[in-house]
């Protein structure tokens, strides 16, 4: 079969590779057909491991697929059903594996295409646990976002920053591919929705999304228009994952006893924070890391109601390395996704 993989910093080569054997005990054989682009990759593309991998290493750390075996002792999936896949290897075993927070596993494999061989291949075993059965009316590129893009965005708004309606929300990176989610999402019961965007031209497609209120960063502060807009009272919640930057601005957009919640550091890992205004203001911060599967199972119970990931581009597994270069380029609006 066929498999992209990476070979070093920014070399990937689709490559013929040995088909996985017959699916073991509690495993199900899943047949690739789309995988969906995320910084995650291009961290990986760049050489950025943040623990010792092998290389060659088959990337691609979002995917879907449909069932193609079945081991022995699984139940709820049957050949031929489309299946969203959990994007990293979690024992099951553990206190919160069994409390249905993977993404806490004590004793996690790594996660898929970063850590161990990923989802840009033709075939791939999984355990039967990880694969997520998709509702009718979502395909596979729909599919593809629901491990990292929609998974992340519903556990962070939902479990973690304990979104409510009529709430507002400031949205970094509105034309990202979890920014444009976090739009809909919060827009979708009811929520202000204030975004910020490199460009007008994303600025206009945040609006068409939703946002009530579209802030270019590139040619205004945003904390400042926040509060402006706010009549200096702030957002009851900030979803961030830029990271450096704006870590400090997204603060100052926050009412007092705001919530903050980040899943990201595009923009560089390390921000100072002023002690004094975090208790004085009483913000509550949360850090956010992937998602449980019960999040990708809401969020393709959501695309089956109409809320549907925005897609910038639909490319072949040939055109991975084309994909990551456009979202390293911040071009992008909405997810990339690769087809098999």
């Amino acid at each position: 079969m066929q498999a992209l993989q990476l070979f070093g910093d920014r070399d990937l080569r689709l490559i013929d590779v040995e088909a996985p054997p017959a699916p073991g005990p509690g495993e199900v054989q899943v047949r690739v057909r789309a995988v969906g682009l995320n910084f995650i990759d291009v961290w990986g593309f760049r050489g950025m491991a943040f623990a010792k991998r092998k290389l060659p290493l088959t990337v691609g750390a979002e995917g879907a697929g449909e069932v193609a075996a079945i081991g022995e002792g699984v139940e709820g999936l049957s050949i031929g059903d489309p299946v969203a896949l959990y994007g990293a290897v979690t024992c099951g075993k553990c206190k919160a594996c069994q409390q249905g927070r993977d993404n806490l596993c004590e004793d996690v494999g790594g996660v898929f295409g970063f850590h161990i061989d990923g989802f840009s291949r033709e075939l791939i075993n999984m355990p039967a646990r990880l694969c997520v059965k998709v509702p009718a009316g979502v395909d596979h590129v729909q599919a593809a976002c629901a491990g990292i893009a929609f998974g992340t965005v519903q556990h962070m708004l939902f479990d973690n920053a304990k979104l409510e309606p009529g709430e507002s929300i400031l949205v970094h990176a509105g034309g990202s591919g979890i920014g444009t989610t976090a739009i809909k999402m919060a827009k979708a019961i009811g929520c202000t929705v204030y975004t910020t965007v490199g460009d007008d031209a994303k600025g206009e497609k945040a609006k068409a999304l939703g946002a009530d209120f579209v802030v270019n960063y590139r040619e205004e502060r945003f904390e400042g228009e926040v509060r402006r807009l706010t009549k200096r009272k702030g957002v009851d919640v900030v979803f961030e994952h830029v990271g450096a930057e704006t870590w400090n601005g997204s603060l100052l957009c926050l009412k007092r006893g705001g919530r903050l919640v980040t899943c990201g550091s595009t923009s560089g890992p390390s921000a100072t924070i002023n002690l004094m205004q975090l208790f004085q203001q009483q913000y509550r911060i949360t850090g956010s890391f992937g998602c449980r599967i019960e999040n990708i199972r809401d969020s393709l119970a959501k695309m089956a109601d109409g809320l549907t990931p925005v897609v910038d581009t639909v490319l072949p597994l040939a055109d991975f390395a084309q994909g990551l270069e456009r979202l390293e380029s911040r071009k992008v609006f909405g997810k990339i996704i690769v087809t098999l």
